[in-house]
């Protein structure tokens, strides 16, 4: 059976579904909402119709509220630790309490990454309020994931623009650093930063493979293939359709090992 790690979902609260930040994107989705938490129960079974060995699962912190806070994320990997992988958020905005809370989450947590989305703070990942949780991600030597490309709701793009990733890169040569949802329409910003420099990937999330554009494909199939990650965005993408027709890549059985698997137990130590 081929193992496959989801590098970007969320088993999600009500709080995340329910968020008028993504009122924009319901027009995507079909049927009703759901008006009550689901059980990770749910999570799991979505993952064993596609096949999926373990998923990443993020916490999401914005501006002055946690969307999934670290300690829902905790109380779900438990639930089924040897299914999910824990990923931590900190606000940006109190740095010496985000330094703390990296530590937190992956001394006291077990969370093998920290991820932050600029679009919801609304600045760059160049601003100063990320350096700290930088330094801190270096210290405890996980990754930082992010997310690069235009953004789903109605909120400024430009701030993931993945160039910016390059300065970080500089600043921190010690810093793994994952860009999720392709970078699209920088892809090919995208895979110039990440073939620049060692520590940093690209995660698939966001999209379905029939979506993946072309520079990307070539990229896995050569030079890039030890640099692109899977990623599903479960559950505004179910994994099973995010996988839909990835056989017609054209992936050689090593590219394809790596991509779904071997990349991501090699960045996130799993």
């Amino acid at each position: 059976m081929t193992m496959i790690i989801d590098s970007w979902a969320q088993h999600p609260t009500l709080r995340l579904m329910q968020d008028p930040i993504f009122e924009s994107l319901r027009r995507w989705t079909r049927g009703q909402m759901p008006t009550s938490d689901l059980p990770v129960a749910t999570t799991i079974a979505a993952m064993d119709q596609a096949g999926i060995t373990k998923s990443l699962i993020c916490a999401w912190e914005a501006p002055r509220h946690s969307m999934i806070s670290n300690d829902e994320v905790a109380a779900f990997v438990a639930q089924a630790p040897e299914r999910l992988v824990g990923v931590g958020s900190v606000d940006i905005s109190k740095p010496m309490a985000a330094m703390r809370e990296v530590r937190r989450c992956v001394r006291e947590l077990g969370f093998k990454a920290i991820r932050v989305l600029p679009w919801l703070w609304e600045v760059p990942p160049t601003d100063r309020r990320f350096y700290p949780v930088y330094a801190a991600c270096c210290e405890m030597d996980v990754p930082f994931c992010t997310q690069i490309g235009h953004t789903g709701p109605l909120m400024p793009s430009e701030v993931g623009r993945p160039i910016y990733l390059d300065q970080v890169a500089i600043d921190f040569p010690e810093l793994t650093i994952v860009g999720g949802h392709i970078g699209y329409p920088w892809t090919d910003e995208a895979i110039a930063v990440a073939t620049k420099h060692e520590r940093v990937y690209i995660d698939t999330s966001a999209y379905t493979a029939e979506r993946y554009p072309a520079a990307l494909v070539e990229y896995m199939k050569g030079h890039g293939r030890r640099k692109v990650l899977f990623g599903s965005n479960y559950p505004m993408i179910m994994p099973g359709k995010a996988l839909e027709r990835l056989d017609s890549l054209g992936l050689d059985a090593e590219a394809k090992a790596l991509f779904l698997a071997g990349n991501a137990q090699r960045v996130y130590r799993l």
